[in-house]
Formats: structure tokens, sequence, C-alpha cells
């Protein structure tokens, strides 16, 4: 999928107020799906720390900190990434979980965290991500 067939034109793409000049890290481990998620996060006004694509680098950034949110592939390489969330609400960093799976299994604790599917288009990032911000 190249850039122009997923995204509208950029003048009619109305910025997320919420979202413009926020720190977002990126765990997500596809090729194809990292520099998707990382463009439409920067055409919504985003800065992008990442991406992450295995658990020890995603690790290190979400230790290092720096960043507003995050958007949170919940399979990273075989492994789940229920670890990283822990820490993530422990610094108190607000997070969307994505995933390409039907099958959302996953502990109780983080069955109310805002969701993804994938694919996911430009406006449902900015819709869940923006949601983070509004409260």
């Amino acid at each position: 999928m190249s850039s122009q067939d997923s995204f509208t034109d950029p003048g009619e793409i109305a910025l997320s107020e919420p979202l413009e000049g926020r720190r977002i890290l990126v765990i997500e481990d596809s090729p194809v799906v990292a520099p998707f998620t990382v463009e439409v996060l920067a055409e919504l006004g985003c800065e992008v720390i990442g991406p992450a694509p295995n658990m020890a680098s995603a690790r290190e950034m979400v230790e290092a900190g720096g960043f507003d949110a995050a958007l949170v592939d919940v399979h990273i390489r075989g492994d789940v990434v229920f670890p990283l969330c822990e820490l993530l609400a422990a610094k108190r960093v607000p997070f969307v979980l994505t995933s390409g799976y039907a099958d959302w299994t996953m502990p109780e604790k983080w069955q109310d965290r805002p969701r993804l599917q994938k694919p996911y288009t430009i406006e449902q990032v900015g819709e869940a991500m923006g949601a983070l911000f509004d409260e």
C-alpha cells in the first residue's frame, strides 16, 4: 500500500488539536505497518518516537520516556506486550492497543484500553489517539 493509496490530500486532513505537537511512541514490528503508522501520526501533527520493532528496544524506549502517549501493537515478534503496558501505566502514559488479529484475548486489566483493529485509517488513528488527550 503506498501512502498515496492510504491518505487523503494533506490539505483536507483536519489536524486534531489534541495531537498537534504530541510525542507518540510507536511499538510495531511490521515492516509495512510501522512506516505507515509513522506517516499517519506525522500527518496528524505528531512527533513520532520509534518505531520500536522488538520488545528489547520497546522496553528501552518506554523506560527512557520523553513521550506523551503510545500506539502499541499487542503482538511483537511472537510476544505479547502486556509487560510494556504495565510500564506505561506505571509512568501514567496513555496508550492505544493495536492488533491485526481478530482475537483480542488479553488480561482483564487491559480490557478497557482503547483499541485499533488493523488495518486502520488516518481518521481512526486520529480519533483513538486524540481521545487520550480529550480529558
